[in-house]
C-alpha cells in the first residue's frame, strides 16, 4: 500500500479583475495569490481580460506567474463605461466561470471567490451544493447595501431583495468571509446574526519592498510632469459615487491664488468626470489629471507628492473601505482623510500620526491644512515618515497572510495523497 503524505491545499481564487488591470481588487488578489504560492500552496487564479487596462491587450489566457497559475477568459474585455455592457460582461464571466470549474481539477480543493462581479458567490454556492465542494468569500464592498445608501436603487426593489436572498444563501454556505473592516463586519453581523462566528477582519496593505519613499528631487515621474518645485496634493485611484469629489474640488477652487500648490488627480470615477469638467471650463488652472497608471509606475505616482488625499461619504463607511490609503502609507506622505467622524480612517490616522481628518464639505478647513503644512516642511516630513512605520507595523502582506490562511481554514483542507508522485492540481 503506498504512503500517505500531507499535502498542502490547492488553492482556485475567483475575480473579475487582476493585473494587468488597475482595479484595486485586482490588485490586492494579485498580491495574496503570489503570497499563498510563497507559503507552498498551490494557487490558480481564473480571472477576465484587463476590463481598465485597456491599453494593455496582449496578455495571455493561461500563464505561470510568481508561482500562480492565472486563466484568462475573454469575456470581460467587451466591457465599456456603458452599465449594461458592465452587466453583460459580468454574466458572461459567471457563465464561463461555472463552466470552467465543472473540472475538479481547475476548482482545486478550496475555492476562493471575491465580491466582484455581483452574484460571483453562487458559483461557490452551486459547487458547495451539488458536489460538497468548499468555498469563502473575499468581501471588499457590500452590496447591495452600497446601491441602497447611495439611492442608486431603492431598499424595496425587487433587484435588492433578490440580491440580499442570494447574499444569504452564498454566505450561509461559506466556510468563512473576510471583510475589510470592523464597521463591515458588524453592519454583516446586524444583518445576519448567524454569521458572526466565519467573519474575519483583516485589513488590506501595501507592499513596503515595492513602494518606498522617494525624493521629488529623484523622482522621474514628478520631474515629468513638472511637480518637483510646488506643493503636490494628490488623489490616486477610483473616484467613484462613494468618494467625496465635492469637497476636493472645492478644496482646490480655494487655492487657486496659491501658484505653488498643485492638485493631481490620477484615475477614473463618476468623480473624476466632474473634475474633468472643472479643468475643461478652466475652472481649476490649479489641477492636472491624468489616467490610470501601470503597476510599475506606482512607486513614482505615489511618491510625487507631498500630501495625499482619502475620502469617504457620510453613511457608506461600513460598507466600503478604501485600499488606496495603505499605498499612500508606504510612500511616505502625510494623509489628509476626508469622512464623516465616525468612521474607521480616523484611528489609523490618529493611532499613526501621520495627518488630518476633515469633516464632509470642510473644503475651507482642508484648504487651511494644505497651507500650513506647506509652510511648514520638516513638520510634513515627520507625518510621512510617521506613515511609512504604521504601514510597516500593522499593514503590509506579510502581517495580513497569516491570517488569511487561518480565516480560509486551508490548514484544515490538507489532503492526503496515496501517491506522493500525484498531482493534486493540474494546470491546465
Amino acid at each position: 500500500m503506498a504512503k500517505k503524505q500531507q499535502v498542502k491545499t490547492s488553492i482556485s481564487i475567483i475575480t473579475q479583475f487582476y493585473p494587468p488591470d488597475y482595479a484595486a481588487t485586482g490588485q490586492f488578489v494579485y498580491d495574496l495569490a503570489g503570497a499563498l504560492a510563497e507559503e507552498g500552496f498551490e494557487v490558480s487564479v481564473f480571472t477576465g481580460m484587463p476590463g481598465y487596462a485597456f491599453r494593455q491587450t496582449d496578455v495571455k489566457h493561461e500563464e505561470l506567474d510568481h508561482g500562480v497559475f492565472v486563466r484568462r477568459t475573454g469575456s470581460i474585455h467587451l466591457m465599456s463605461k456603458r452599465i449594461r455592457n458592465k452587466v453583460f460582461g459580468s454574466v458572461l464571466f459567471l457563465a464561463r466561470c461555472v463552466v470552467k470549474f465543472l473540472s475538479k481539477d481547475i476548482r482545486g480543493s478550496h475555492l476562493v471567490l471575491t465580491s466582484a462581479p455581483p452574484f460571483l458567490g453562487l458559483i461557490g454556492w452551486f459547487y458547495n451544493k451539488v458536489f460538497g465542494h468548499t468555498y469563502s468569500c473575499i468581501i471588499y464592498d457590500i452590496y447591495p447595501e452600497v446601491a441602497v445608501r447611495l439611492k442608486v436603487v431603492a431598499s424595496e426593489h425587487w433587484i435588492i431583495k433578490f440580491w440580499e436572498f442570494v447574499n444569504r444563501k452564498v454566505w450561509d454556505r461559506s466556510e468563512s468571509l473576510i471583510v475589510l473592516s470592523e464597521p463591515m463586519k458588524q453592519l454583516l453581523i446586524k444583518k445576519h446574526k448567524n454569521l458572526a462566528h466565519k467573519i474575519h477582519v483583516i485589513h488590506s496593505w501595501a507592499d513596503p519592498k515595492f513602494i518606498t519613499p522617494l525624493a521629488k528631487s529623484e523622482n522621474w515621474f514628478a520631474k515629468q510632469y513638472g511637480l518637483t518645485d510646488c506643493f503636490v496634493v494628490l488623489y490616486s485611484g477610483n473616484l467613484g459615487r462613494c468618494h467625496d469629489s465635492k469637497t476636493m474640488l472645492k478644496c482646490a477652487q480655494l487655492l487657486i491664488g496659491r501658484i505653488d500648490i498643485k492638485f493631481v488627480f490620477i484615475g477614473n470615477g463618476v468623480g473624476s468626470q466632474m473634475i474633468k469638467q472643472a479643468i475643461a471650463a478652466g475652472q481649476l488652472p490649479n489641477a492636472l489629471q491624468l489616467p490610470y497608471q501601470d503597476r510599475e509606475v506606482l512607486p513614482y505616482s505615489l511618491t510625487a507628492c507631498d500630501l495625499s488625499l482619502v475620502s469617504i461619504l457620510p453613511n457608506v463607511g461600513d460598507t466600503i473601505a478604501p485600499s488606496k490609503m495603505y499605498g499612500m502609507l508606504a510612500a511616505g506622505k502625510p494623509v489628509a482623510v476626508i469622512c464623516p467622524t465616525d468612521n474607521y480612517l480616523r484611528e489609523i490616522v490618529n493611532e499613526g500620526n501621520c495627518g488630518a481628518c476633515f469633516e464632509n464639505g470642510d473644503a475651507q478647513g482642508l484648504a487651511d491644512y494644505i497651507c500650513w503644512l506647506a509652510s511648514n516642511p520638516q513638520f510634513k516630513d515627520k507625518l510621512g515618515k510617521n506613515a511609512r512605520k504604521l504601514l510597516e507595523r500593522h499593514y503590509t502582506i506579510d502581517q495580513a497572510i497569516p491570517k488569511y490562511i487561518h480565516a480560509l481554514k486551508l490548514r484544515d483542507h490538507c489532503l492526503d495523497a496515496v501517491d506522493q508522485n500525484q498531482p493534486i492540481f493540474h494546470k491546465i
